[in-house]
């Protein structure tokens, strides 16, 4: 048989139309994402990774899912605690997704350090986790604030590794009403800010 007569698997091509609207927040501008049914990014404007989840050109509307979201970052950002989040669908490896999922169980108010992040990780796994690479994962969080990555700190306190700036994160957990006595800005990171 001429192998141009044999049969082709059909080759199916999905277009992905990814949707975005804008918020204004009392700490800065943020830019939401989604894939239409559910908030796939939440950013702040000129944040590190900012848009990763964005590809091509996003479609501008307010879809319901953008009206749930501005609804809970209104209360957020009033110093309430929002109840239900939004639908979220944050995309990732397998790993990343493991970690952003230990990020939602960290209570309003209060944080965790990677160390802590690692070991829970450990725990459930079953395998050896690094805080660095548990560091690596929140830093990539396409979702700030609705998963709290800003709620993660160094073991030592210190306020590091939040893709929105050091000053942002102490801003986030301030308006929590997080206990600050125990954590500070390293000076590294004042002259990188």
């Amino acid at each position: 048989m001429n192998s141009l007569c044999r049969r082709q698997p059909s080759i199916r091509l999905e277009v992905m139309i990814h949707y975005a609207c804008h918020y204004r927040s009392p700490l800065g501008d943020m830019t939401l994402a989604s894939d239409g049914d559910a908030l796939t990014g939440a950013w702040f404007d000129g944040q590190k990774y900012f848009g990763s989840t964005l590809h091509g050109s996003p479609v501008t509307a307010d879809l319901p899912v953008f009206r749930l979201s501005r609804a809970w970052l209104d209360r957020y950002f009033s110093g309430d605690l929002p109840d239900d989040l939004p639908p979220l669908r944050p995309v990732g490896s397998v790993f990343r997704l493991a970690v952003w999922d230990l990020l939602k169980t960290i209570p309003y108010g209060t944080t965790r350090t990677y160390g802590d992040l690692a070991r829970e990780l450990a725990r459930r796994t079953g395998r050896n986790v690094s805080a660095q690479a548990v560091g690596g994962a929140v830093g990539h969080n396409p979702l700030s604030l609705f998963i709290p990555c800003h709620r993660v700190v160094g073991s030592d306190g210190s306020l590091t590794g939040y893709a929105g700036g050091v000053r942002l994160k102490e801003r986030l957990l301030r308006l929590e009403g997080a206990d600050m006595t125990e954590l500070y800005i390293p000076k590294q990171a004042i002259s990188h800010s």
